[in-house]
């Protein structure tokens, strides 16, 4: 498979780039849009971060700040982290208003963290993550005491994303192996809700 053809697999990072290049911009869709993606999270999914002005808390797959522009207003500090520079540099533009808010353009399975969050979320990004036990190990250790955890997962169980132009392969979540491998991290589930297009976990240390 050459770099010429349409069909051929992109790095994860790469892909995120590219649909900048693309003006892909969740956070400046048009309502309809908005509204569309909200059906892996939205409202249910906010509400079970319990946010307050007290709490620091991390994004797994910041993106451009879809979810981002939401929360940050609502926490003492929010911090970003993704694989991608060019979502990481356009998710600075995104919440440029903010003052407590700090975006990392690195791998979270690499990165070393110097402190612990109250709440930690991810939603539309462990299809990306293959080592899906050592994120949740890792989520719980930079996890306060009482500390909240909220995961959606995407339902469709597909290995391939298929974007015409290239192709991502991705690593599909099951229901019973997140419970499984929260629980074995450490977590209580609390709560698990089932929506049309996801399951969002809500999960605390």
């Amino acid at each position: 498979m050459t770099m010429k053809s349409i069909d051929y697999y992109k790095t994860v990072a790469e892909h995120y780039d590219m649909l900048v290049d693309e003006n892909n911009d969740p956070v400046r869709d048009c309502t309809e849009l908005r509204e569309y993606m909200d059906k892996w999270d939205g409202k249910k999914f906010l509400d079970c971060l319990e946010l307050d002005s007290g709490k620091n808390v991390l994004e797994i797959g910041v993106g451009t700040g879809r979810i981002a522009v939401r929360t940050a207003p609502l926490c003492k500090s929010l911090t970003g982290i993704d694989v991608s520079a060019k979502t990481v540099k356009r998710a600075k533009e995104n919440l440029s208003g903010l003052n407590n808010v700090s975006l990392i353009c690195e791998n979270f399975l690499t990165y070393a963290f110097s402190e612990k969050f109250d709440v930690i979320y991810s939603t539309l990004t462990f299809m990306h993550i293959k080592e899906k036990i050592e994120a949740l190990n890792k989520i719980f250790q930079i996890l306060s005491s009482d500390g909240i955890f909220v995961l959606s997962i995407d339902k469709n169980q597909e290995e391939i994303l298929d974007y015409g132009t290239r192709k991502i392969k991705i690593y599909p979540d099951c229901k019973a192996d997140v419970i499984k491998n929260m629980e074995n991290a450490g977590f209580y589930i609390k709560e698990i809700i089932n929506k049309e297009f996801s399951f969002i976990f809500k999960a605390v240390k």
